[in-house]
């Protein structure tokens, strides 16, 4: 009750709020209308910049998505494009009428709410019950009923505002096109230099791990081959064939780091047990799936807290990690956090790269790393 009578009165502050700008804005449109006059058939000097007028409107237009966020918890004032003067300028010259329409709304409610306060006071006023009942109760009452009407109508002009705003502040159709295909370009950039990276820590795990071991068991089995004394080359079989153990159990890691096979055959929670599995210290997991992510979102949401669980274990000295998943109806969200001594860079190679795998399904990669810690990174994968 209390959170819902603070947001009435939040809303109620900024139609009053409305109002007040409505009066500036009456006065702003018939300056621009006398400007607009004065300037009718000249052609625009781009060297002059951008007109006074024009700059007053923008700024205003953005004063008053800030006060509309403030007061009605909307997102008008998130914008994706700037915001150009002519639009704001049909924004002031159209808004200053639903201003006034809020403060007569506001007007009406305090007529009648001082005429629904006859309830408490109005007995002073009769002289017996009868002419309670015949004069000041009707009024009381029809101020209460005027009362409600002009409350659901403080609601209905606080969405009015917003409306208009959007209207006239809201990116165009070519705008949001053009800010969508330079997401989709950068996007598929950072996916290309991303796969570029991962081909890359591939080729050096396998010329510095695989491949050495490899050289090293060729080395053992032709010297086993040429050693004459039977018990040599007993010895050199046997470190070869530990060799072959070490360089299986690289391999091994080595594909599983490029696409784990847990992912497949038991889904994301099997493949986050794995991590926990091979992680150095310990992993605790909470993940709360109740239907299964797209095989793309859960292949990123793994990469995700791999990379993660293995920059714990080298760099931040954790002695724990918390891995959590959880999925609703459009979104797979995936928190890892540890204990360690923070400072992590988000535009390090390996979150770097987290950044851009996440980028490419639309989703955002956050990063809260302070000094002394702990360090949460939170990836958010649209699943629709």
């Amino acid at each position: 009750m209390r959170n819902f009578l603070a947001r009435r009165l939040r809303v109620a502050a900024g139609v009053l709020l409305g109002f007040l700008s409505g009066i500036v804005e009456l006065a702003m449109t018939l300056v621009s209308g006398l400007w607009l006059l004065a300037t009718l058939g000249r052609s625009a000097d781009a060297s002059r910049g951008e007109p006074r007028i024009l700059a007053a409107a923008r700024w205003w237009s953005e004063l008053q998505r800030r006060r509309m966020a403030l007061c009605y918890g909307t997102g008008t004032a998130e914008r994706t494009a700037p915001l150009t003067g002519m639009p704001a300028l049909s924004y002031v010259a159209t808004r200053w009428t639903v201003g006034m329409l809020g403060g007569v709304v506001l007007l009406a409610a305090v007529v009648g709410a001082g005429y629904a306060s006859l309830l408490v006071w109005g007995w002073f006023l009769a002289a017996d019950l009868d002419d309670w009942a015949l004069t000041v109760a009707p009024s009381a009452f029809a101020g209460l009923f005027l009362l409600f009407l002009c409350i659901q109508g403080v609601h209905a002009v606080a969405l009015m505002d917003e409306q208009l705003a959007r209207h006239f502040l809201s990116p165009s159709d070519r705008q949001s096109m053009e800010r969508r295909i330079g997401e989709l370009a950068k996007s598929r950039a950072g996916v290309v230099e991303a796969v570029h990276d991962e081909r890359r820590r591939i080729e050096r795990d396998l010329h510095d791990g695989v491949q050495q071991r490899l050289v090293a068991l060729g080395m053992l089995l032709g010297r086993a081959r040429r050693v004459p004394d039977p018990d040599k080359a007993a010895e050199l079989l046997r470190q070869a064939h530990e060799e072959s153990q070490q360089a299986l159990k690289e391999l091994r890691d080595v594909a599983w780091r490029v696409y784990p096979a847990a992912l497949d055959e038991g889904g994301l929670a099997a493949a986050l047990e794995s991590v926990a599995e091979r992680a150095a210290i310990p992993v605790r997991l909470a993940c709360a799936l109740r239907d299964t992510p797209p095989p793309t979102a859960q292949a990123v949401a793994y990469f995700v807290a791999a990379e993660a669980v293995t920059n714990a274990v080298k760099h931040s000295g954790a002695d724990h990690v918390t891995v959590r998943a959880d999925l609703t109806d459009t979104l797979l969200r995936l928190r890892v956090e540890d204990d360690g001594r923070g400072g992590a860079d988000p535009s390090g190679s390996g979150l770097l790269g987290l950044t851009r795998r996440v980028a490419a399904l639309d989703g955002t990669l956050t990063v809260a790393s302070p000094a002394g810690g702990p360090t949460v990174i939170t990836a958010e994968l649209p699943c629709v």
